[in-house]
């Protein structure tokens, strides 16, 4: 049975494109599904029915896991048992019957201006890795690029002159984001006075953003990094790499921005991901409503 994960696996991978990102998330699926079907004895695919998938989602429900990892779980057993079906694996299709709960909208936790520029102005622009930590906070809001996207920057991904930066988003797909003028201003002074200093024993090294040792920085650097900033500026929201990727779309929307353009900025395929905001914007809307209307 865990043959035929690894062969989809590889062809999640080779046919379909995927990053390895959304990879890793089938992979964990998979081997959570697997250990529960190896628990009930269940030695063959062929051998899984509609009931075993319901023995399983029931066990998940038992352990509290929420309702979005349940219905990430039920997509990724959908796919996998439609694959081994079309390879031939088994003859049937257990999830054919299988309902997905109805997903419910949470509103993305998001920073204010004001919590947003009082932890950017945390880092300490006297020191090397300050001003590395500036540069890197103002291009997470001034583009609202995904961490992954952030860290997978390259040195020429970056067009100073003209303001703009390329990145490849999910699915490999490349776009161009514009640049503020703070943004330029602090990547400038990073490359000009850290990132010669961090890159000195590896002046090969082509990932903008580097760690001490001068190597390209993880998801993990980013988001521990993160935790002490958001401590040091005295802000108590639960603050995330993705909570500045919110704070950005929000606060283009709340100054005028159409919907469409905030979608190709934060490099959504489907609109239907970014009308998520039109909550946030329409709280804003009736908040400025009563504040400012004389018979609200």
């Amino acid at each position: 049975m865990e043959e035929q994960i690894i062969e989809y696996l590889h062809y999640l991978t080779i046919e379909r494109g995927l990053s390895a990102n959304t990879k890793s998330s089938y992979q964990r699926d998979l081997k959570q599904y697997l250990a529960f079907l190896n628990e009930a004895g269940i030695s063959d695919w062929q051998a899984v029915d509609r009931y075993t998938v319901v023995a399983f989602l029931a066990h998940l429900n038992q352990l509290n896991k929420a309702s979005a990892t349940v219905t990430r779980m039920i997509s990724s057993l959908r796919r996998f048992h439609q694959y081994l079906r079309q390879e031939r694996f088994t003859d049937h299709d257990p999830m054919q019957h299988i309902e997905s709960p109805k997903k419910t909208q949470k509103l993305p936790q998001t920073l204010s201006l004001q919590e947003v520029e009082k932890l950017i102005a945390t880092p300490d622009t006297t020191t090397t890795l300050g001003i590395r930590d500036r540069a890197i906070l103002e291009v997470m809001y001034a583009t609202g690029l995904r961490v992954s996207e952030l860290i997978g920057l390259k040195m020429g991904d970056i067009h100073l002159e003209m303001g703009l930066l390329q990145t490849l988003g999910k699915g490999d797909k490349e776009r161009i984001v514009p640049l503020g003028d703070y943004a330029i201003h602090w990547i400038e002074r990073y490359l000009a006075e850290s990132r010669p200093l961090l890159t000195k024993k590896r002046p090969q090294e082509n990932h903008l953003f580097v760690n001490n040792h001068g190597s390209g920085l993880s998801r993990q650097g980013i988001w521990k990094n993160l935790k002490v900033w958001v401590l040091k500026a005295g802000i108590i929201k639960d603050v995330t790499p993705h909570t500045l990727r919110h704070s950005f779309a929000t606060h283009l929307l709340e100054n005028g921005a159409d919907l469409r353009t905030v979608q190709e900025l934060l490099g959504h395929s489907d609109i239907s991901t970014t009308q998520i905001y039109t909550h946030i914007t329409k709280r804003r809307m009736t908040e400025v409503y009563k504040e400012h209307f004389p018979r609200a």
